[in-house]
């Protein structure tokens, strides 16, 4: 009976010390690496209103579930969806323009070259995201790394309209992301969403908080280039109003959507159009009820915790994270709840589609309506999902 206290003990000792001398070796090698290195971002904080309650028109339902997947696993990360007519056109993570019809996927154009089959690839091979039908039957199209084109799908012909390496007020364009065309096909309004990040940085753009995105205006005729909106927090999406008077933007990191007047009494100012989205928005696309289709990047839960919000006001534990994590081990912990927001001609919110995890419709990046359905593009996906309208 002494013997079995008494070693016991000694292995209760035993284990004790082993257990400190292995919380030793993990702590200091990790207090040295937060003290020794660098962090790739330099987050300023960022002041949020409370998420506002998904309720209402924002209560969470199954929706998205209803939609069906189209080409899968023959196309990644269709981000942005235009048609021609009966003919639907959208660029993929692989640097291709492609015509989808009759079930089929086929290469139209590409705008760089290279292996397209990681991140690092994306400066060669580039890729194409906002992707829009012009007056002309062409497509105009902006490339994250490449500047904005024209593109003829029938004779294959492709037109570098503004290089990315062109300067703009003195400043590179790092992350041209989405544009939208008068019917003219006059003017292009696009965004730069960063002179910093690149698109295969943007979550370290969102998550430094960089305010160096700008709106610009190109104009097709003269190829003069203007800046109508700077200091933006990765501006995104955009979308001409119907009479053409003004332009939406989608303000990511923000939650927000900003209106730039282009014509009218109000021309030049800008304004709030819709402030404290329950998501982090992406492109904006035009609704047949007169409003505005909003694709979230990720929704910000109230009820619930979202990430992005609980960080914005601690910048130090951004910089902690990116010092011992890559992006894509970030993106695995950023929920893959999937909503899609209707906003009025007002900015008034009147209805929401939800997939609370996913299952069906996941990283959606667009909603694209045509003829009775909505097709949801994704910047990850490697499908398409079409939803019918009625059924929602």
């Amino acid at each position: 009976m002494r013997c079995q206290a008494g070693c016991s003990s000694f292995s209760g000792r035993v284990f004790r010390v082993t257990f400190l001398m292995l919380a030793v070796s993990l702590t200091v090698p990790l207090l040295g690496a937060l003290l020794l290195l660098d962090s790739p971002i330099d987050p300023q904080p960022l002041s949020f209103k409370e998420p506002p309650l998904l309720l209402g028109v924002l209560q969470p339902n199954m929706k998205l579930r209803q939609a069906e997947r189209l080409f899968e696993n023959q196309l990644i990360g269709p981000e942005s969806i235009a048609n021609i007519g009966d003919v639907m056109f959208t660029g993929t993570a692989d640097g291709r323009i492609v015509k989808l019809e009759n079930g089929e996927v086929e290469t139209i154009a590409r705008f760089g070259s290279g292996p397209c089959k990681t991140r690092d690839d994306e400066p060669a091979c580039g890729r194409p995201l906002g992707i829009r039908a012009g007056p002309n039957g062409t497509l105009f199209v902006a490339d994250a790394y490449k500047g904005l084109f024209e593109v003829n799908p029938w004779k294959r012909e492709v037109k570098l309209l503004l290089s990315s390496e062109t300067p703009i007020e003195g400043r590179k364009m790092s992350f041209v992301n989405d544009l939208t065309v008068t019917q003219d096909g006059r003017k292009i309004y696009f965004t730069d969403s960063s002179s910093k990040w690149q698109r295969r940085d943007y979550l370290l753009l969102v998550m430094e908080g960089t305010d160096d995105g700008r709106l610009l205006e190109y104009d097709t005729k003269t190829q003069e280039v203007k800046v109508l909106l700077d200091q933006l927090r990765f501006p995104n999406g955009v979308q001409l109003s119907p009479a053409e008077d003004f332009v939406l933007v989608a303000e990511t990191t923000m939650a927000r959507i900003r209106r730039f007047y282009v014509s009218g009494l109000m021309k030049g100012g800008a304004d709030l159009f819709v402030e404290n989205l329950p998501g982090f928005p992406d492109n904006i696309r035009p609704s047949s009820s007169g409003g505005y289709w909003v694709g979230m990047g990720t929704i910000r839960s109230n009820p619930g915790f979202s990430m992005l919000d609980f960080l914005s006001e601690r910048p130090y534990i951004k910089r902690m994270i990116f010092k011992l994590f890559s992006q894509e081990t970030v993106m695995k912990f950023v929920p893959r709840y999937s909503l899609v927001l209707e906003l009025s001609d007002s900015g008034a919110f009147r209805r929401s589609l939800h997939d609370p995890d996913g299952q069906v419709a996941s990283y959606i990046s667009e909603v694209h309506e045509h003829d009775g359905h909505l097709y949801l593009g994704s910047f990850r996906a490697p499908f398409l999902c079409r939803l019918n309208l009625q059924s929602v």
